[in-house]
């Protein structure tokens, strides 16, 4: 009887770990920045030259209301998504711009994973 149970409780955790690798919890204070190790965004050090890139291309600035932060989820319409040029990063996220903040967006689900400031 004690071995069926320890099997079962190893089958459980095996299954269960690559779950709850995958879970992240981040936080976010408001004025605060947050760095993901692994997050496949832009660098700290291409800010400045990716701002200058996003003026040059005259993306429009959308409005909404509440303030810009991880974890924000955008308006379903009114906001368009742009791919980030691979000489920034290569990354599965799209950029826009909204409330004067240059922000990479999760297009699927339409959430912001970085807030470039």
């Amino acid at each position: 009887m004690r071995n069926t149970i320890l099997a079962v409780a190893a089958v459980a955790a095996a299954i269960s770990a690559p779950i709850a690798l995958r879970a992240q919890t981040v936080g976010v204070a408001p004025g605060r920045t947050v760095v993901v190790e692994d997050m496949p965004g832009i660098a700290t050090e291409q800010y400045p030259a990716f701002r200058e890139y996003v003026i040059r291309e005259r993306i429009p600035d959308y409005a909404i209301p509440g303030r810009i932060a991880v974890g924000t989820v955008l308006p379903e319409s009114g906001v368009t998504f742009y791919d980030v040029p691979p000489s920034f990063a290569a990354t599965p996220y799209r950029y826009t711009i909204v409330n004067g903040s240059t922000v990479l967006v999760e297009p699927r689900t339409r959430r912001v994973v970085q807030v470039l400031e």
